[in-house]
């Protein structure tokens, strides 16, 4: 007998879970009583768990679409309100519960994620994509305060009872610190009626991104790209924003003076940081692209360190970053960094640089779902994600519309007489970085050429079937 979409139909366990193990995000946790509009997709089960108190539809649909990596598509001017509380249960089952009476199908597709369609009476009429929500994560009490000129900001802070802790020269943005939440939600609110600022942000967290683990291997050669006398007025700069990196004899010579926004920094002296593996990896891309070695060498790398000794940094220090960049004449700007905290201060940032020729690579992120990943997601960046050794997609990697590019997400580093593996889409947009700035100077072409000339050529596989 056949099934009828109206009922809620849902294929098989077995047929589903070799897709949606490939795309969901993998959770493993259960959730506390405290939670209160909650839900968690346990991937390895196909199983969703629920604390819903009378959120709506879309902001539903939104967590769903986040959390499982399922295309969600809503029949428009559809609106009513979900509350649920459950333990897992089979996502047929988990999906009845939280959207009642209402019809839905979930349907597995090949090349991708499943589709779920929610609809009154006719799945084709389930047209409206859902996003998935974004889960940046704020610092506390803080706004990122961009004024029109002539204003000055210390008087506007003392107004608002707000510490001035950063600013941003050139830009006339400025990090307002607050004592309390709802000072700052007040703050906000007059802030964005106030004709003296020209807007008003959050801050997101920016996690730090991971050392490099030492591997039980014979040492890389030596790195001999050396680089000569620079060009002068023709150099081609990359930005590198990410941890600081250490001094190295081997490579002082493609560095320009290393910057940092985010305070004092302690450098060990055995184990490379983030930004010197990042570095690496990217003078090892470059190298791949055949250049003159007896011509002057016309790239050099701009270091700036975002994160200082913290456990992570914010968009702001980003934001910061990047202008340090541009000051420094970057033409490319490589952010091995993201989160899910979508800035509008970054973004209009980036969109300036990008308008004035500025080619911007970024890693979309080493956790297998489809929700963006900021800056990457931008479209002004390149947002390169992991491929394995077969050149698939990597297993742990992003994989949302918003990715442009694969690239191998694996590299080997060498520091201290001991080889390193660096693992992830870090790795891969400095690899797309290097690359980039390689063909640049070879052909001379300028670098939004060559970005769209690499998505052009490497198209990203889709993940292996299991």
């Amino acid at each position: 007998m056949a099934r009828s979409l109206g009922d809620g139909y849902v294929p098989p366990v077995n047929q589903l879970a070799p897709l949606l193990l490939a795309c969901a995000f993998l959770v493993v946790r259960v959730l506390s009583a405290a939670e209160t509009n909650a839900l968690v997709w346990h991937a390895k089960k196909g199983e969703i768990e629920a604390r819903v108190a009378g959120l709506e539809l879309s902001a539903t649909l939104e967590t769903i679409a986040a959390q499982t990596g399922w295309r969600v598509f809503v029949e428009p001017g559809m609106k009513q309100t979900v509350a649920a509380k459950f333990g897992p249960k089979p996502a047929g089952e988990a999906l009845k519960m939280l959207l009642g009476s209402t019809s839905f199908a979930l349907i597995p597709q090949t090349n991708g994620s499943a589709n779920l369609y929610i609809f009154r009476q006719n799945q084709a009429a389930a047209t409206e994509r859902i996003q998935p929500r974004a889960t940046g994560k704020t610092i506390p009490n803080e706004l990122l305060v961009q004024l029109k000129p002539g204003v000055r900001p210390e008087a506007l802070a003392a107004q608002l009872g707000a510490k001035i802790t950063g600013r941003i020269e050139g830009l006339n943005a400025y990090r307002f610190r607050f004592d309390t939440e709802a000072a700052a939600n007040a703050a906000r609110q007059f802030l964005e009626r106030n004709d003296d600022a020209a807007s008003v942000d959050s801050i997101f967290v920016v996690e730090r991104p991971q050392r490099p683990d030492a591997v039980n291997a014979a040492p890389l050669p030596a790195f001999v790209l050396k680089a000569q006398p620079a060009a002068q007025g023709g150099s081609l700069i990359v930005g590198l924003i990410d941890t600081a990196i250490q001094p190295s004899d081997a490579l002082a010579g493609w560095l320009l003076p290393s910057i940092g926004v985010a305070g004092p920094v302690q450098l060990s002296d055995t184990v490379p940081t983030h930004g010197t593996s990042m570095l690496e990896t990217l003078l090892r891309a470059y190298g791949q692209v055949p250049i003159g070695q007896q011509e002057p060498t016309p790239m050099r790398v701009l270091p700036i360190d975002v994160y200082g000794t913290g456990s992570s940094t914010s968009t702001f220090e980003v934001a910061l970053g990047i202008q340090e960049a541009l000051n420094g004449g970057a033409n490319i700007i490589n952010l091995s960094l993201g989160g899910t905290g979508d800035s509008k201060f970054l973004h209009s940032l980036i969109q300036q640089a990008n308008d004035r020729g500025v080619l911007f690579i970024a890693a979309a992120g080493n956790t297998p779902v489809t929700t963006s990943t900021y800056p990457a997601a931008y479209p002004e960046v390149i947002a390169v994600t992991a491929t394995d050794a077969k050149g698939q997609l990597a297993s742990y990697a992003n994989r949302g519309e918003f990715v442009d590019i694969g690239a191998p997400g694996g590299s080997l580093v060498q520091y201290g007489g001991k080889t390193y593996y660096v693992s992830g889409t870090s790795s891969a947009s400095a690899y797309i970085s290097g690359l980039a700035a390689g063909l640049t100077a070879n052909t001379g072409k300028k670098p939004q050429e060559i970005g769209a000339k690499l998505i052009e050529l490497m198209p990203l596989k889709p993940a292996a079937k299991p």
